[in-house]
């Protein structure tokens, strides 16, 4: 590191007042966008937003990750809020929260070197491709999600009957009617998100494309709306964030877990998968900030579980989404080279500043542009580029991806990520085990040469 870097990395107030509004505007349509992805409604995922950055802002070692609600979490919170209930999942958040917290005092902070890389890859790649599948119906202007009728209660059926239950849900998705406003909507977002990569004067500006999205489906959905019933957008096709105008009304749109529930099974397999998911993906994303670094500077994993976990628990108690550290915001972070964590605890001051006095606003914005930005962050996570390096790479590596993404898509995260570790396992065994004989083998051949020589 430079004497330049160095003088570089002290503390600047200015510097990282103004990275945290840049991680504001960014992370405000993804909290929104990962909770209607997830089932919830979008004040969870605001609820979420502000916690991951004055809560575990504040616990963090780490200079430069932010957290919040995490568009890799979206297959679980779905999954749990299905089996348990928006309450019972909301207790099993709690619990996973405490879970984490014992990780953290246990020193697990190096949890994710015990994970293959294939399997991870095919975790995160499931996550896109679920994320795409998922936000179709929103981004055509389906408001009844396909699988709603069919949501099935846990244990009630076998892994089979639930790979068939996805093709049904999938092919549903084109048999609903098409809001072709919102659908435009939809697609001149995906459009807007892609081209923004191409001009490198867009990519390079401090302007967020995801704001830019936001903003154009505001004007869309208000000009559309001049222009007939049939491209008109609903109410029910929009955001839909609280909006009372006493405290006390406030506090009354949270929700509390159902502690009555404590001694379930299902409650504790719920927090075990969140718990370990998240834990999972924060870690490899504060390794992947770290890298990014201007300043090289290294973040404590084991601290930083144990204030996700905090951070979750405090979620879990009044209505919000689990969260972890991300690397859109924080990746945004570094590029506006904040020199603390007070940008992150900025940006979760901004977002309770935003949600408390202007949330009329955020009802303008239409789903279906969320549902574009998320599209294309599911692209990102299930690119072909990867399917490409991860075949690059040989079938030891290709099939416990595919094993591992396949698995997740047709039956659940946590059974997913099992069956991949034991196919990555089993491929190792039998890959090594012929390169062992054969060195055995050879071993042999050299000793009898020997003694037939004496």
């Amino acid at each position: 590191m430079s004497d330049n870097d160095t003088i570089e990395a002290k503390p600047d107030l200015v510097r990282d007042l103004i990275a945290g509004l840049v991680v504001f505007l960014v992370a405000l349509p993804l909290c929104l966008g990962i909770a209607v992805a997830s089932g919830a409604n979008a004040l969870s995922g605001l609820i979420a937003g502000v916690l991951g950055g004055l809560v575990v802002g504040f616990l963090s070692g780490s200079h430069t990750s932010v957290s919040g609600p995490a568009a890799g979490l979206t297959a679980i919170v779905i999954a749990q809020i299905t089996n348990l209930g928006f309450d019972g999942f909301l207790l099993a958040l709690v619990i996973a929260g405490v879970i984490q917290f014992i990780m953290g005092v246990a020193k697990a902070g190096k949890l994710s070197s015990y994970f293959p890389n294939s399997v991870i890859k095919g975790l995160l790649s499931a996550i896109g491709v679920i994320l795409i599948l998922k936000q179709i119906p929103h981004l055509l202007g389906q408001v009844k999600e396909s699988k709603g009728e069919g949501a099935h209660e846990a244990g009630e059926e076998t892994i089979f009957s639930e790979i068939l239950e996805k093709f049904n849900e999938i092919g549903a998705i084109f048999q609903h009617e098409i809001h072709w406003g919102a659908a435009l909507i939809g697609i001149v977002s995906i459009a807007v998100l892609v081209g923004w990569g191409k001009v490198n004067a867009l990519k390079n500006s401090l302007v967020p494309p995801a704001l830019v999205v936001v903003v154009l489906g505001v004007i869309l959905q208000l000009v559309l709306g001049n222009l007939g019933e049939a491209l008109a957008i609903s109410v029910e096709k929009l955001v839909s964030v609280p909006t009372p105008d006493r405290l006390t009304d406030w506090l009354a749109e949270f929700s509390s877990p159902d502690w009555s529930r404590i001694l379930e099974f299902n409650i504790y397999v719920g927090a075990v998968t969140i718990a370990i998911v998240a834990s999972l993906e924060t870690l490899l994303n504060l390794e992947a900030v770290d890298k990014l670094d201007h300043f090289k500077r290294k973040s404590p994993g084991s601290r930083e579980l144990c204030a996700q976990g905090v951070g979750n628990i405090c979620s879990g108690l009044i209505g919000g989404l689990p969260m972890t550290s991300v690397i859109v915001r924080s990746s945004v972070n570094v590029n506006m080279r904040a020199t603390t964590k007070r940008s992150a605890i900025f940006h979760g001051f901004l977002l309770l500043v935003f949600v408390g006095f202007f949330p009329g606003v955020l009802n303008l914005i239409p789903l279906s542009a969320l549902a574009g930005v998320l599209i294309v962050t599911g692209f990102k996570l299930a690119s072909p580029v990867l399917f490409k390096t991860m075949w690059s790479e040989g079938f030891t590596q290709f099939i416990p991806f595919m094993v591992t993404l396949v698995s997740i898509v047709f039956t659940d995260l946590l059974i997913g990520i099992i069956i991949g570790l034991v196919v990555s396992v089993i491929l190792t065994k039998v890959v090594n085990k012929p390169k062992d004989d054969d060195e055995d083998e050879h071993d042999d051949s050299e000793e009898e040469e020997v003694s037939s020589e004496s």
